[in-house]
């Protein structure tokens, strides 16, 4: 059978035992474009890190999609008031140490303030913590160099370096034995030591005045290295957008084709054409040979004898663009992890479950890149701030308390409004009666910490006794005549 097989043009028959398998894993003729490579994370990464940071940078400034991307990014990762730091340390006796919290939180909140927290003076904490979630989406990562110096008012800055800076082209083998891959020295178990950073941006050529191949060496204990690892080794990080970024591209082109059609069709065009080869008065030459005459809409025109007119009515069904449109746009949406209705602003068709369903699985990636942010960014920011704020004496708290406000600290990202608030709120009230949720599982969804709540409603109470005010509306099912220590049964 071998024989004929051979003869016949066809294929070697394949054993059975050969046939078990992945039918993934398979070399056939349809999977003859399935390329794949069994290179490590920073190998994949050396060849395409530069053209995917710099097309991805290309369609944050350019794409419509992109941009509202990256600003539905900023709104639901860090929100107006960014993450607020809550400090609830306590005293020996197990007590609140509210003098203490009060000290660090105001001066975090000072440090905060635009001028202070950046070496350049132009960034807020908050403008920081912006950068960093779009410089992640965009480049892939984010750099924050740690600085020391005097003329700052704490003392301690932190400065935003563009990934562009650290020298991707940089990669040996120091004489201590680290390796250094994509600028970032490593030591034997990979933990980071230092980054190679440019003196100068290598698109900075008007301005640049230092050999922009030179670069200088920075511990890591001065540097965070912002970025989330897809795998096992990987050195730097990947745009988020690289696996819509075909796409986009692609979405792009169809629908600049499609506006070129549609005006096309749209424009009633046609030419002259004569028997005799009489030339007709033009309104104008193109090329100072073929004549034009220009149109304008309910005027006619006399033609010379001799002279016909043949019209150019392109027709464009354009029927099928939205669907078409929409189908590409929610798997772009998939791949950047956000759902269709957001990205697209299109809410045609979507009911209140829908909406909803999809506004969680959203918000549970929202609040994992906000773990990130935290973990990466957040916490090892502010713990450099308070260590050195407390060394140097900067506020009236000794060094030895670091430990204790530094265990005692956290931050409160932005939550959300519920899609239907009457709805959230009587579950709420219905679980936390059946004793599944607390007063304080409630107030986190809101964002809010339930000391503050409740210090918040103190206030209030005191000012209306103050004032004289009765309150109509008692929180925990009191109420103004029970407050007054009357019996609403005796009414």
């Amino acid at each position: 059978m071998s024989f004929w097989r051979e003869m016949l043009g066809l294929p070697a028959k394949i054993p059975a035992i050969q046939r078990r398998g992945y039918h993934g894993a398979s070399t056939g003729r349809l999977f003859a474009d399935f390329t794949s490579s069994s290179g490590s994370a920073d190998r994949e990464l050396r060849s395409g890190l530069v053209s995917l940071r710099n097309r991805s940078r290309e369609l944050a400034r350019d794409d419509v999609y992109v941009k509202r991307y990256l600003t539905l990014l900023k709104t639901n990762v860090i929100g107006d008031s960014g993450m607020i730091l809550q400090v609830k340390a306590r005293n020996a006796d197990n007590s609140i140490d509210t003098s203490g919290n009060d000290i660090i939180e105001s001066n975090w909140r000072r440090f905060g303030r635009r001028g202070t927290c950046t070496p350049d003076g132009r960034m807020s904490w908050i403008d920081l913590q912006n950068y960093v979630v779009e410089a992640m989406a965009r480049d892939g990562e984010a750099f924050i160099q740690v600085i020391y110096s005097q003329q700052y008012e704490y003392g301690i800055a932190f400065h935003p370096v563009e990934a562009d800076l650290i020298d991707e082209q940089k990669n040996e083998i120091t004489k201590s034995g680290n390796e250094i891959r994509m600028g970032v020295e490593v030591d034997a178990m990979r933990r980071p030591v230092a980054y190679w950073v440019r003196r100068r941006h290598p698109g900075d050529t008007d301005w640049s005045t230092y050999n922009q191949t030179e670069s200088v060496r920075i511990p890591a204990d001065r540097m965070l290295h912002i970025y989330s690892q897809e795998r096992a080794g990987q050195t730097r990080g990947e745009p988020w957008m690289a696996p819509a970024m075909s796409q986009i591209k692609m979405l792009n082109a169809h629908r600049e084709a499609e506006l070129v059609a549609s005006r096309m069709a749209a424009s009633k065009m046609g030419f002259f054409t004569s028997d005799t080869g009489t030339d007709i008065p033009a309104d104008d030459y193109e090329d100072s040979v073929v004549p034009i005459i220009d149109a304008e809409p309910g005027t006619f025109h006399q033609l010379p004898a001799g002279v016909d007119f043949k019209a150019f009515d392109p027709t464009h069904p354009a029927t099928a663009f939205s669907e078409f449109q929409k189908g590409i746009l929610r798997g772009i949406a998939s791949g950047l992890g956000v759902s269709y209705s957001s990205l697209s602003n299109d809410l045609e068709g979507t009911s209140y479950s829908s909406i909803r369903q999809g506004a969680l699985e959203e918000r549970d990636a929202y609040r994992r890149i906000q773990r990130l942010i935290l973990d990466h960014f957040v916490f090892p920011a502010y713990r450099l701030w308070l260590s050195h704020a407390l060394e140097f004496g900067l506020f009236n708290i000794p060094a030895i308390k670091y430990d204790k406000f530094e265990r005692a600290s956290s931050f409160r990202p932005r939550s959300w409004q519920w899609v239907d608030p009457q709805k959230e709120i009587n579950a709420a009230v219905i679980a936390m009666h059946a004793g599944v949720m607390s007063l304080s599982d409630v107030s986190n969804q809101y964002g809010r910490d339930i000391e503050e709540t409740f210090s918040q409603i103190q206030r209030e109470h005191e000012l209306a006794d103050t004032l004289g005010i009765s309150l109509a509306f008692q929180p925990f099912g009191g109420s103004p005549a029970s407050k007054t220590g009357q019996d609403s049964s005796d009414e």
